[in-house]
C-alpha cells in the first residue's frame, strides 16, 4: 500500500486506558467521540479470554492532543501506524473499531498483515466520500415522548440524531459512553478531518486477504454509514461474520447491547 512507505508521525503519547493482560486488542473509536463510547464492550471481550484491552483516544479526540499541520485522514491514519508500532511492537495483536475507527483499523490490518490476529467492525466507515455510500434515513423504531420531553434539549441533541430507539436505557448508555467525548471534542481538529478525510488507497485493495477471525457488524437504521455496503468487505475477510441488526442505528452497541455482545464476545473467542 502507499502508506507503508508514507513517514510516520511520531506518536506524542495519546491517552489511553487498559484493562486486563494477555495479548493486546486496540480498540479504536470514531469521530466526535472518544473512548469511552467502546467501553461497554469491555465485560463481553473480557469474559472470552486473555486480552489486555487498549482503548486509545485519536489525536484530537478525549484526552490526545491534536495533530499539527493539515490534520486530515492521512495524517491520522500515518500517526495511528506509528503508534501501534511503538505499542505492540512485533507481538501479535488484534483490532476493533467503530466508524472511522473501522476504517482505521481496516488499513492497520492491512498494512500489518498477519501480525494481527483479529479484527472486529463495528458500523465501520468503507467509503470516506458520503456522496458514494449506499444509506437510508434514520428511523426511529422506538420513541418514549414523556421521558424525551425531560431532558436537556442541549444534552438530547446528538442523542435524537443517532439512535432508532429513543428510549430511557438508551439514552443512559449514550449519556454515560457517548455525551463526555462528544462534549470533549477539538472543532478545529475535527474541521481539519473533515477537509482531507479521504485515504490514498482502499485498505484492502493492495493487501493479502485477511485469514484471521473477523467481525463486521451494522445497524439496519444506520443513516451514516449505512449497512449494505459493509457487506462488500466479506471476500477480503473469508473467516467474517457478519450481521445487520434490526433497530440499531450507528451506535449499534448502545442501540442493541446484548446482541452486540453477543457476536463480540464469540468473536473475540475465536481470536484469544
Amino acid at each position: 500500500m502507499t502508506d507503508r512507505t508514507a513517514p510516520p508521525r511520531t506518536p506524542e503519547h495519546p491517552h489511553v486506558v487498559r484493562r486486563g493482560t494477555g495479548t493486546p486488542l486496540v480498540l479504536v473509536h470514531g469521530n466526535g467521540v472518544d473512548h469511552r463510547l467502546l467501553l461497554p464492550l469491555d465485560d463481553a471481550l473480557a469474559e472470552a479470554g486473555a486480552f489486555e484491552r487498549i482503548y486509545v483516544d485519536l489525536p484530537g479526540f478525549g484526552r490526545t492532543a491534536a495533530l499539527d499541520g493539515d490534520g486530515g485522514l492521512p495524517e491520522l491514519a500515518y500517526w495511528l501506524l506509528a503508534w501501534l508500532r511503538e505499542e505492540v511492537g512485533e507481538r501479535p495483536f488484534a483490532l476493533l473499531g467503530n466508524s472511522l475507527g473501522g476504517l482505521l483499523a481496516r488499513h492497520a490490518a492491512a498494512v500489518f498483515d498477519a501480525q494481527v490476529v483479529g479484527l472486529a467492525l463495528l458500523a465501520p466507515v468503507v467509503d470516506p466520500d458520503e456522496d458514494e455510500r449506499d444509506r437510508e434515513e434514520l428511523v426511529v423504531r422506538e420513541r418514549d415522548a414523556a421521558f424525551l420531553d425531560g431532558l436537556d434539549p442541549d444534552d438530547a441533541a446528538p442523542f435524537l440524531e443517532m439512535s432508532p430507539r429513543l428510549t430511557p436505557d438508551t439514552w443512559e448508555r449514550f449519556r454515560a459512553n457517548a455525551l463526555p467525548g462528544i462534549r470533549l471534542v477539538d472543532e478545529d481538529a475535527v474541521e481539519r478531518l473533515s477537509a482531507r478525510y479521504v485515504l490514498p488507497e482502499v485498505p484492502e485493495e493492495n493487501a493479502e486477504t485477511f485469514e484471521a477471525p473477523a467481525l463486521i457488524l451494522t445497524g439496519r437504521e444506520d443513516h451514516l454509514v449505512g449497512f449494505r455496503d459493509q457487506f462488500g468487505l466479506l471476500a477480503h475477510y473469508p473467516r467474517a461474520t457478519y450481521a445487520a441488526l434490526d433497530a440499531a442505528g450507528h451506535n449499534l452497541h448502545l442501540d442493541q447491547p446484548e446482541a452486540v455482545h453477543a457476536l463480540v464476545r464469540a468473536w473475540a473467542a475465536l481470536v484469544a
